[in-house]
């Protein structure tokens, strides 16, 4: 349940918006359904193919049908935003997202209890300025449980929506808004959002809306507000998956027939705003280093000049090794980051330059810089090369993106956005051709048309935070819906709402791929997952050498070096081997861990042994430039101290020393950056010499997953691979030494002048992945607080709604894990917040509140039905395959653990519950110590300490 403040991705091509007046939607019959044949362009593998029906109601229904993995994406989406609020009922899209999520007239309860009963996986809903989309991915033999909940909350939700619902809900939206604005530049959005759209525009509002208005909102306003916007003849819903039209069409005709249509809202004229002047503000945050947001309004979805715009957007500052990165990080070294894009929307479309000012560089020669590059761009035009590179990468985004049925841009959501924007699901092939003819006078004609004049600047720079101004707050004009059009009917129903939500009575089979394996001449083992869905091959080269290694090194050793080896290799400098990744559609890189690092590639497979080419080279002929490196520490150290401006972040760098101690391999920041003057002084020989150490083939395992087979992938490999071998003795595994837990619970503050939230952690030390009771343990942590069903969350958020959302989680570890409990609170609530978190604890570990029967049975559904809908991407398939590596687990360890959850008891967890110590809690808190540390310390929780930013106590 979130906010989309960027809409539709610079990397996620979208066509154009169509006038709806003649769509299937609005046709009043069943349509016959018309499979669309793929045009040619796309016949390789690159289509969403789909059937199409509407309702007599106005319901649009889209089918897509992909029987991978035995799951289906439920995902409708409402013709429905924060553009269609009117002033005074600013938030009242999103609002009413999360009250959908509430109880229904026939189910009393949360929305997601009955999907958490049967192996949901990808379950959320975000509201945008456009639309407001519910998707979810469940399994194939519970699509009608699903479809009864949307059924129903679209149908009979009013009379479940009572005071106490919308109070709430209302203290959830709140703190979800204090939470964005407590993050460092969490202001700009809704800064730029008015002054980039005159007062009156649908855009001049923020998605989220105002407190005055959301504390304004009454309960008829808000039942108005759902009879007007939430019918079945305002709404798209996509079937995608294990699925076919014809039991779509009687399945949906049962669940929603019946539901009479809502009025037909005319929907608001496209306003690009194109501004005739430019602007700027300055304002001051919380921030350790300048920021400068520069955005034109630009062209809508629907034509052809946004995705122009993206073509230009991706060449401008969307690459690594794109123009304004070029000159701006690499050549004059004036920003540590920087990217530019175009952002899609109905009426109108943002065009984005953000760059992060070096510090000490004056801002005004940043946007001298970025000035010139843009004209150039504007008046010469990209190269045949930089065209080429920049609409091969689009067309790979596509082919990766429409590998996931569901969830976030999945293949539904890309059906959904087509069909509700254009009234044409297939609108994404336009968009994609269009890409594809993009021309340089047409990247020229583009940004000569929309990015002359009329952007907005913002420049962000360090001072203090001071509380977004909120508009005065308005009484809404009398609105009168009009009456549903007579064209559309209802069909009569069999559903017997009384008996309740359907019950699912079998559930499919989990399945994984099976595991081919070879063994490279370097020693290397090679395992195989054939997964032939979508023409992509990704590796994953695991090796030992994590954030642990860097003991007896300079702290952030591990991480650089991984970090920095697609930095330059073979011979190319950076910028030349991202050109050629990029010209390949590859997705190239390598990172590290607490205890293990690997390298990957993500191959388009028309290109895969060019791709495995570059990828042999990054690992084995890394340049580390001096100069690269010289230029990555100054980015690297303004990326610690942005991490210390972030409240979860700075937790995450200080609390590792505390639980572990000093000196132990773990008590390092979780982040893996180090710290400033470690990094100051790293040298090229230190990288060079991990390199060396824990790079190296002996022993390492190569993770191949996607379109390939061992008897055409083994030859590439030893071709690229085969005579690499390591230098010198490998070094010893790292001993991970057992910690004692503090013998009292102990309380650390760090202040953040200002905050509207405080964050809160608690945690200890408990046994490692590996041990014997670590299953039974992830379970009980499901009970207390691994879900948002959990115990902390119900409390927290949907009992007290102090808290957008309150959680608790174990890492994977070799050693001893980190497990925490943390929750951002409001600031008025933080001392009560850390009482109801210990009371929490304590009455689950002390068995005063042992999980139940009721509790268990939702975990077990949770880790174990949802399996058969975890493996749909070749990622997943990937990182469980990983783990195995790192943790030495059989190749059926996912089915050994789920016979092991499905045998479990409540003793079990009742035993396991006690692995949890609430006298023995390291607490940190981040926020303003003027209202929070009086209140935290009269609880007497422990020895209360104030700590800086760098975990060093402060004198006070």
């Amino acid at each position: 349940m979130s906010v989309d403040r960027l809409r539709t991705a610079p990397t996620r091509p979208r066509a154009a918006l169509l006038a709806l007046a003649t769509g299937l939607a609005l046709s009043g019959i069943a349509a016959a359904p018309m499979a669309l044949a793929a045009p040619p362009a796309q016949a390789a593998g690159v289509d969403i193919p789909y059937e199409t029906f509407t309702l007599p109601n106005g319901l649009r229904v889209v089918v897509h049908t992909d029987r991978k993995a035995p799951i289906v994406a439920v995902n409708i989406w409402y013709h429905v935003g924060s553009k269609d609020e009117p002033a005074g009922r600013s938030g009242f899209a999103h609002l009413f997202e999360h009250l959908m999520f509430q109880a229904s007239e026939n189910h009393d309860g949360e929305f997601f209890d009955p999907f958490k009963q049967v192996g949901v996986t990808d379950q959320n809903g975000t509201t945008n300025t456009d639309r407001t989309n519910y998707f979810q991915n469940v399994p194939t033999t519970a699509l009608d449980m699903a479809l009864w909940m949307e059924s129903d909350r679209m149908g009979h939700l009013l009379g479940a929506v009572d005071q106490a619902a919308l109070d709430e809900q209302r203290g959830v939206v709140q703190n979800e808004k204090r939470q964005g604005e407590n993050q460092p530049y969490g202001q700009v959005w809704d800064k730029l959002t008015r002054a980039l759209y005159p007062k009156g525009h649908p855009y001049h509002h923020g998605v989220i809306g105002s407190m005055n208005d959301l504390n304004a909102a009454s309960l008829d306003d808000v039942k108005q507000w759902f009879r007007t916007w939430y019918g079945p003849n305002n709404a798209v819903l996509v079937l995608a998956g294990d699925i076919d039209v014809a039991t779509a069409r009687r399945k949906v005709a049962q669940y929603f027939g019946d539901i009479p249509a809502g009025p037909t809202m005319a929907q608001p004229a496209v306003d690009v705003a194109k501004r005739s002047a430019d602007t700027r503000e300055t304002m001051e945050d919380q921030v350790p280093q300048v920021r400068i947001y520069r955005a034109w309004n630009v062209a809508e979805l629907g034509t052809t000049e946004i995705d122009h715009l993206q073509v230009l957007g991706s060449i401008l500052g969307g690459a690594k090794a794109s123009r304004l990165d070029r000159r701006l990080l690499h050549d004059d070294r004036l920003v540590d980051n920087i990217s530019a894009g175009a952002y899609g929307s109905q009426l109108g479309s943002n065009f984005v330059v953000m760059a992060t000012v070096k510090q000490g560089v004056d801002p005004a020669t940043v946007e001298a810089a970025i000035d010139e590059e843009l004209e150039r761009l504007i008046s010469e035009g990209p190269s045949a090369e930089e065209l080429e590179r920049a609409k091969t990468g689009f067309r790979a985004g596509f082919v990766r993106g429409i590998e996931r049925i569901g969830g976030f841009g999945g293949k539904a959501d890309a059906l959904a956005e087509c069909t509700v924007y254009e009234g044409d699901p297939g609108c994404f092939r336009d968009s994609l051709a269009n890409v594809a003819a993009t021309t340089a006078e047409d990247v020229k004609a583009a940004g000569a048309k929309w990015l002359d004049v009329g952007s907005h600047t913002i420049t962000v720079v360090p001072g203090a935070r001071t509380p977004l101004a909120e508009e005065p707050a308005v009484t809404p004009a009398p609105f009168t819906p009009p009456a549903p059009d007579a064209k559309y009917t209802t069909t009569r129903s069999t559903v017997d709402r009384s008996t309740g939500v359907p019950k699912t009575a079998s559930f499919p089979e989990l399945k994984f791929p099976a595991q081919e394996r070879a063994t490279l001449s370097n020693g290397t083992q090679v395992i195989l997952a054939r997964r032939p869905e979508i023409p992509v091959v990704q590796l994953s080269y695991e090796f030992k050498g994590g954030y642990t290694a860097d003991l007896g090194r300079t702290p952030g050793t591990a991480s650089f070096t991984m970090n920095v080896l697609d930095e330059g290799a073979g011979g190319l400098g950076a910028l030349d081997f991202a050109d050629r990744v990029e010209a390949l559609g590859a997705s190239l890189g390598a990172g590290a861990s607490l205890d293990g690092s690997n390298a990957y590639v993500s191959a388009l497979k028309e290109n895969l042994d060019p791709s495995l080419a570059l990828f042999a080279d990054m690992l084995r002929r890394p340049n580390f430039d001096q100069k690269e490196i010289d230029r990555i520490k100054a980015t690297w150290i303004a990326g610690i101290a942005q991490e210390k401006a972030r409240p979860s972040s700075v937790a995450m760098r200080v609390l590792p020393p505390l639980v572990y101690g000093a000196g132990h391999p773990y008590a390092i920041p979780f982040t893996g950056s180090g710290t400033e003057d470690a990094i100051a002084k790293l040298t090229r020989d230190e990288l060079v010499a991990f390199h060396r150490d824990w790079v190296r083939p002996e022993g390492a395992t190569l993770i191949v997953v996607g379109d390939t087979t061992l008897d055409e992938i083994v030859p590439m490999l030893e071709r690229h691979f085969g005579d690499w071998r390591g230098t010198g003795p490998a070094p010893a595994a790292i001993e991970v030494a057992e910690v004692a837990r503090p013998t009292a619970p102990r309380v650390f503050l760090i202040d953040q002048p200002g905050a509207v939230q405080a964050n809160i952690f608690a945690a200890q030390v408990i046994p490692p992945t590996n041990d014997a009771s670590s299953t039974r343990f992830d379970m009980a942590n499901t009970v207390i607080g691994g879900d948002f069903t959990a115990r902390l969350n119900m409390n927290l958020r949907e009992d007290k709604h102090w808290s957008y959302g309150a959680r608790s989680s174990a890492s994977g570890t070799l050693g001893q894990r980190p497990w925490m409990a943390s929750a951002p609170v409001q600031i008025d609530k933080t001392a009560e917040a850390m009482a109801e978190i210990q009371r929490e604890l304590t009455d689950f570990a002390d068995g005063d509140r042992p999980a139940t029967a009721a509790e268990l049975a939702r975990a077990q559904a949770i880790n174990t039905l949802s399996l058969p809908g975890a493996y749909e991407t070749a990622w997943s398939v990937m990182s469980t395959i990983g783990g195995n590596v790192r943790f030495g687990r059989p190749d059926d360890y996912v089915f050994q653990r789920k016979a092991e959850i499905e045998s479990m008891t409540v003793a079990d967890l009742s035993g396991v519950a006690t692995t949890i110590d609430p006298k023995a809690l390291t607490w940190i808190v981040v926020g303003d110590l003027k209202q929070i540390e009086a209140p935290i310390r009269a609880l007497d929780l422990g020895e209360v300490q104030v700590l800086d930013a760098d975990g060093k106590p402060v004198a006070r």
